[in-house]
């Protein structure tokens, strides 16, 4: 028994150190950091900065500007995006909205009035699952079929931004998403505001934003909420009078890092 046990142990690290996607590669990290407060960045801590900066992801600006990143989780409708839609117009406000395949299915009238009306529309894989569960090669179809059907429904004919379901990764995933053209989105301001049943009114959502928000933050929102859209217009006036100004990605990627990813 014990030779086998051996022999099993042999073969089982031969394939790990043989295959680069190894277990080790594709270890799941659940992203989180220490909330934003007074002003003062978010800290995710130097094993997520490190790990970020490997493969070019990010999850805020440059601490010394008062400049804000709007992104928004659009996993299905309930409603609200077209509120949201026209205040950003209203503000002109640039925004990034992440879109699953079934969103794109459901509700590709308000995919294109994002494109229309100049906002970015990013991946969040087709069908919402934990990436780090999935093959190499469904993965890869994952972040496809959302840039195709988001080609073929609105003029937005390239995707450069990912924002990876539920904030789950692993080195593997970075590591395709990268060799796909993708750059990692994550966030260093959020709170539990997707729970449709547990809606609490605007002030719930203006002052859990207001508490958060520091210099370079990336923004996230999900649009079922009915205290987000509510609260929206007032969070950007608000923003705006304490200095802040809102900017998309794309003029992130050219003033961080001197171009967009992957061009």
């Amino acid at each position: 028994m014990k030779k086998w046990l051996i022999l099993i142990n042999v073969i089982l690290l031969a394939g790990i150190l043989s295959n680069p996607v190894s277990a080790a590669s594709n270890f799941p990290v659940h992203w989180g950091f220490n909330k934003g407060k007074n002003e003062q960045q978010a800290e995710a801590g130097a094993k997520y900065d490190e790990l970020l900066k490997k493969y070019h992801a990010f999850y805020k600006g440059n601490p010394n500007d008062k400049v804000l990143y709007l992104t928004f989780d659009n996993g299905y409708e309930n409603g609200y995006t077209p509120k949201v839609l026209d205040v950003l117009k209203k503000e002109k406000v640039p925004a990034i909205f992440f879109v699953t395949g079934h969103y794109l299915k459901s509700k590709p009238d308000l995919v294109k009035r994002m494109v229309a009306e100049g906002h970015i529309v990013g991946n969040h894989s087709w069908s919402h699952p934990d990436l780090t569960q999935v093959s190499d090669e469904k993965l890869r179809e994952e972040l496809r079929k959302v840039k195709d059907e988001t080609a073929r429904i609105t003029k937005q004919k390239e995707m450069l931004y990912l924002r990876p379901p539920r904030g789950i990764l692993s080195e593997r995933t970075m590591q395709l998403a990268n060799d796909e053209g993708y750059t990692h989105v994550l966030w260093s301001l959020a709170f539990r505001d997707w729970n449709v049943d547990q809606q609490q009114g605007w002030k719930y959502s203006y002052d859990n934003i207001m508490a958060q928000v520091h210099p370079g933050a990336v923004m996230l929102l999900h649009t079922v909420s009915k205290d987000n859209a509510d609260a929206l217009e007032k969070v950007i006036k608000d923003l705006k009078a304490k200095g802040y100004q809102f900017k998309s990605l794309d003029d992130y990627m050219v003033k961080e890092r001197g171009k967009k990813p992957n061009k």
